[in-house]
C-alpha cells in the first residue's frame, strides 16, 4: 500500500517507531441512504475511506481528495461529525500508527464508485441495514455520524 512521500521520508528516519498522525474518514451516503465501503488492500477488510492527510492540506481538502483516489468519486462534505482517535493500528511492514481521525459525513456529487487505485480490492455500496464484517471502530464511526447530525461529537476532556 503507497504511502506519502513525506512519511516515506519520515519513515527512513524513525523506522516503524510509534507515529501521531492527522487522518480525514468519509461517511458517505448516498441519496438512498446507502453507505460506500471499500475493501482494504492491506487487509482484506471492509472500511471506511479515509486517509493521512498532508501536510497543510485542509481536513475537508483531504477527505474530497482522499475519496476520489479511492473511489473515483466526488463529494462533498456536509459535516464533521466526530473528532476521534485511533486505536494503534500496525501495518504489515511493521509501521505502528496513532491516528487523529476526522471524520466527516459525505454525500457524492460526481463519478462512480470504483476501485480507483490500489489501496482498495473493492468499493461498494451497502444498505444501512446489512453492512459486510466491520471492525467495531468502523461501526462506531457509522454509528455516530448517521445520529451525529449537524453536531460534532468528540470525547469530553478527562479530569484528574
Amino acid at each position: 500500500m503507497a504511502i506519502p512521500s513525506f512519511l516515506a521520508e519520515l519513515r527512513q528516519l524513525v523506522g516503524t517507531r510509534l507515529l501521531w498522525l492527522p487522518a480525514v474518514t468519509a461517511v458517505v451516503l448516498d441519496e438512498h441512504e446507502q453507505l460506500l465501503l471499500n475493501r482494504r488492500a492491506d487487509d482484506g477488510r471492509w472500511s471506511l475511506v479515509g486517509g493521512i492527510l498532508d501536510p497543510g492540506e485542509q481536513p475537508a481538502d483531504g477527505v474530497v481528495r482522499e475519496c476520489f483516489e479511492e473511489t473515483g468519486l466526488t463529494v462533498v462534505p456536509e459535516s464533521l461529525a466526530l473528532v476521534d482517535v485511533s486505536p494503534i493500528i500496525e501495518y504489515p511492514s511493521g509501521d505502528r500508527c496513532h491516528y487523529l481521525e476526522l471524520v466527516f459525513r459525505c454525500r457524492p456529487v460526481a463519478g462512480h464508485a470504483h476501485v480507483h487505485d490500489e489501496e482498495s480490492l473493492a468499493v461498494e455500496w451497502f444498505p444501512r441495514t446489512d453492512l459486510p464484517d466491520i471492525d467495531q471502530h468502523v461501526q462506531h464511526r457509522i454509528d455516530t455520524v448517521l445520529t451525529a447530525g449537524t453536531t460534532t461529537i468528540y470525547q469530553p476532556p478527562t479530569t484528574t
